[in-house]
């Protein structure tokens, strides 16, 4: 003979086995294989309160050297692992308690189109949730957030980064550039004027990170040919696939901007 004691409560269906469902289980391995079933019944104080079951059934447990002899007989066994080994699962799921450090901010300071700013941030935080998050700059775009699609660029100190993969910590006392400081006292940059110009945008998600890659492009190459923009935009995916007018924006800008003093404001 065997005896096997499950453990059963009052409780909603979703979360333990029901009463009545491990009693006709039982009976039906007793009439299998012979055993002698003892159901051991549970109660905690309210049965309507999951918490409260969750903890009750926690503190009362279950001994290790019981538990395996509840389930070392073959048949019958496997079916009380089951049981047994669910509600306990349940059980010290109620005991678990959140563990986490809290995180210290770090001072991160940085010039932002030509204005100086301190901020307290998370070690974690990247550029484009502080730019976007912290500093309401919301021109840079969020896009895939992988670094894939190039709608986050902006400059730092004059070089194009991908600022979803750039910690803002990595820009302490640099010189970042977005696209809302692009427009100075003398009007729109050079690159703007060429966007409206061409129509080299659409929906206009992608122009930001594309003027801002296009304008870091040219300090790098101040006349590139067609083949040149395209690969240096290569980084920068436009859903609305407008490179045409993109490109010829890009070529107006950098006529615009090899002039003298529309090069000067553009540096500024």
């Amino acid at each position: 003979m065997t005896i096997l004691t499950f453990i059963t409560a009052d409780t909603p269906d979703h979360l333990l086995v029901k009463r009545k469902e491990v009693e006709d289980r039982a009976k039906a391995i007793a009439r299998l294989g012979g055993a002698n079933i003892i159901l051991k019944q549970y109660y905690p104080k309210d049965a309507l309160d999951e918490k409260a079951l969750l903890a009750d059934l926690a503190g009362r447990g279950i001994p290790r050297r019981e538990f395996l002899k509840l389930v070392s007989s073959t048949g019958a066994g496997v079916f009380g692992m089951q049981i047994l080994t669910e509600q306990r699962t349940y059980a010290e799921a109620a005991t678990l308690t959140a563990t986490a450090a809290p995180v210290t901010g770090i001072p991160v300071s940085f010039t932002i189109n030509g204005t100086a700013k301190s901020l307290t941030l998370d070690p974690r935080v990247t550029l484009l949730d502080a730019l976007r998050e912290s500093l309401a700059l919301t021109g840079t775009k969020k896009g895939c957030d992988h670094g894939q699609c190039g709608a986050c660029t902006v400059m730092v100190d004059g070089r194009r980064v991908l600022s979803c993969l750039t910690l803002a910590a990595q820009v302490d006392g640099a010189k970042v550039t977005s696209v809302e400081g692009l427009e100075s006292d003398e009007g729109l940059h050079p690159m703007q004027e060429a966007f409206i110009e061409h129509d080299g945008f659409q929906c206009g998600y992608c122009t930001p990170g594309m003027m801002l890659s296009s304008i870091a492009l040219l300090k790098q190459n101040p006349n590139p040919t067609e083949h040149e923009i395209r690969e240096g935009l290569s980084g920068n995916l436009c859903r609305c696939t407008g490179y045409n007018n993109i490109v010829k924006a890009v070529q107006q800008a950098a006529q615009m901007m090899s002039q003298p003093e529309l090069a000067a404001a553009a540096d500024d």
